[in-house]
């Protein structure tokens, strides 16, 4: 099987980072292609895409939709188009450079090697390495992930991280319609739903930046909709038997 690898970039109004994001990734090895899933950004973020698509030739592909319907619709819009194409690696990471695409390297050694299905970019593998972000953000985000690995057991510290990379082998074995959350409890969900399905989940230690342009997607609704998730994700793990 050829040795292809896909990454999915969600963006909404990431104008001032995706060039650069874009054309890092492509400085590391032209086994990687790019499907930048937009939300119809105001600031033109597609157009910009757009443009760089002839520098790009097959190698960098785009999926405009109509209006801001969150980060978790876009990556099952995004799975399905890489399932569809048979890319057999698949990764995800955010357009704002808080993840350093040097890491990809990294994360996909790990799924080549057979050391997992699931390779995770992690915050909190050994300490806190986040860089930037408000002390108050940190902590949700850090006792966040403690409260997730409590209720569902799952081993990982990272569980809503969103710079992971899958096998396809793993990812094909989700019906992807059956993912239904939106924001990080949709980083949970997937991770979870792998777990239980027996896949090999490991976490690699990265440096997570804050975003220096742009701004957060993060909100209440997100944040509860994680809380209320993970319980969602326990029960229905265990009192049905098709989750």
């Amino acid at each position: 099987m050829k040795d292809n690898s896909l990454i999915i970039i969600p963006t909404y109004n990431e104008a001032e980072n995706i060039i650069v994001v874009i054309n890092m990734i492509f400085s590391l090895d032209d086994c990687y292609s790019i499907l930048v899933v937009d939300d119809n950004s105001p600031d033109g973020t597609s157009n910009i895409v757009s443009n760089l698509k002839k520098d790009y030739e097959d190698k960098l592909f785009l999926i405009t939709r109509e209006k801001k319907d969150g980060l978790g619709s876009a990556y099952r819009v995004g799975f399905k188009w890489a399932m569809e194409k048979k890319f057999n690696y698949i990764f995800e990471m955010d357009a704002d450079l808080s993840h350093d695409p040097n890491e990809i390297k990294k994360l996909k050694s790990l799924l080549v090697n057979g050391e997992c299905d699931v390779a995770i970019g992690s915050r909190y593998l050994d300490g806190v390495s986040v860089v930037n972000w408000p002390l108050s953000r940190i902590f949700l985000s850090y006792f966040a992930n403690i409260y997730v690995r409590f209720i569902t057991c799952m081993p990982v510290k990272d569980s809503t991280s969103g710079f992971v990379g899958f096998s396809i082998e793993a990812l094909s074995s989700l019906d992807i319609n059956k993912i239904k959350f939106n924001g990080y409890a949709f980083q949970i969900e997937m991770k979870f739903k792998l777990w239980k399905k027996k896949f090999k989940l490991k976490e690699h230690q990265i440096i997570f930046v804050n975003r220096e342009h742009g701004d957060s997607k993060m909100n209440k609704n997100i944040i509860f909709e994680a809380i209320i998730g993970v319980i969602k994700l326990k029960f229905n793990s265990i009192f049905k038997k098709n989750e």
